[in-house]
């Protein structure tokens, strides 16, 4: 976490960008079917392991993984950092009432924080040209991204450059649980990597099936990988990823 934050700090302070992403499960499995999404995460500057599911998995095939940096933690840090510093933090995404209760209480806990702008994530393509305009001229010095996969990287992929700001990140779910929408697992369901079940019995009717299908799937590239690891067959090709594309 400590390495990840003065990445950020580094380039917020030199105006150069950088973007993160957290990797999870359910990210990982959707990189097989979706190109878009796989190029942003590989073309991202830092990748954070999210889940602990990844955690076990880099260590199942001997990947030398010492902790994860979760998006919402690493969020909360870098929030505590604008106060410190006085850089100033945009918020894309969410609804209207959760990105407005989520800045409300960033301000309870940092009242010193200046926010660059807010903006919720309920725009259609056609107005992205004035989004982009509204967060470039706003001088963030980092932009928190609270939108929905493959949405995100599609902004992304269309308008990083064009943006301006030093630090970009994906925050997925977080203002949510920043508005307190929606709660986070107790900390010991978080260290035995029981977070997913903790999301499915807030939100059963929505979650289950999500959850189910992803970590089955991973279960199984993960099981193949380790098998051609024990026979001491290369990894296998990344072909899902985009031409060009370093693996």
């Amino acid at each position: 976490m400590a390495d990840t934050v003065e990445l950020a700090h580094r380039a917020m302070r030199s105006r150069q960008r950088l973007q993160h992403v957290a990797l999870n499960v359910a990210k990982f499995v959707s990189m097989r079917f979706d190109p878009v999404l796989a190029a942003d995460v590989v073309r991202s500057d830092v990748i954070s392991i999210d889940g602990m599911g990844i955690v076990w998995g880099a260590r199942a095939l001997g990947l030398p993984v010492k902790s994860r940096v979760t998006g919402v933690d690493l969020l909360t840090e870098i929030l505590a950092l604008c106060e410190r510093e006085g850089f100033k933090p945009y918020f894309l995404g969410a609804t209207p009432g959760v990105l407005q209760q989520a800045a409300r209480r960033v301000l309870d806990k940092h009242p010193s924080i200046a926010f660059a702008g807010l903006r919720d994530g309920y725009f259609t393509r056609e107005h992205e040209a004035d989004v982009v305009r509204e967060i470039r001229s706003s001088r963030a010095d980092c932009l928190f991204i609270g939108m929905p996969s493959p949405r995100k990287e599609r902004f992304l992929a269309s308008h990083r450059d064009a943006l301006g700001v030093p630090f970009i990140m994906g925050v997925g779910g977080s203002f949510d649980i920043l508005a307190g929408a929606v709660r986070r697992a107790p900390v010991p369901m978080q260290h035995l990597g029981l977070e997913w079940l903790y999301r499915v019995y807030q939100e059963p009717g929505r979650m289950w099936w999500r959850y189910a299908k992803s970590n089955t799937l991973f279960a199984g590239i993960l099981a193949r990988a380790i098998l051609r690891q024990s026979l001491g067959m290369a990894p296998r090709a990344n072909s899902w990823l985009p031409p060009g594309t370093v693996r």
